[in-house]
């Protein structure tokens, strides 16, 4: 039934303004005004991904997108430049270091937030 469909994600924000300038200004995303008064995330190889506007909008308590890239320290560095904070983590079995990234075991990641409090990670390719 589906196995044709080209699927895609979305999620909401509580301000589309301020996801514009995230996503756009300091992610570096491409981003798409769509006239229904939602934003569509441009991401390579993938269908647009759909921010929408929701007034009582509750922050994904779950990572919603990841990011692979070739250095997770190295973009940690350059997000933190821009004013993003990362999530740490300090569980028995799972601990981040102190720039919030963890090494321990599968792939090397690190957590942040939207405006909107939503999680993102950068995870490194393998």
């Amino acid at each position: 039934m589906f196995r044709n469909s080209k699927s895609f994600s979305s999620f909401s924000v509580d301000d589309l303004e301020k996801a514009k300038a995230f996503y756009g200004g300091v992610m570096g995303l491409e981003l798409k005004d769509d006239p229904m008064g939602i934003l569509e995330l441009q991401v390579a190889g993938s269908s647009p991904i759909v921010i929408y506007p929701k007034s009582n909008h509750q922050p994904a308590t779950f990572t919603i997108l990841n990011f692979p890239v070739q250095n997770v320290a190295d973009v940690v560095d350059e997000l933190e430049k821009k004013g993003v904070q990362f999530e740490h983590y300090n569980e028995p079995d799972f601990k981040t270091d102190e720039k919030g990234i963890f090494r321990g075991g599968g792939p090397v990641i690190a957590w942040f937030k939207d405006p909107a409090g939503n999680i993102l990670s950068i995870l490194e390719k393998t």
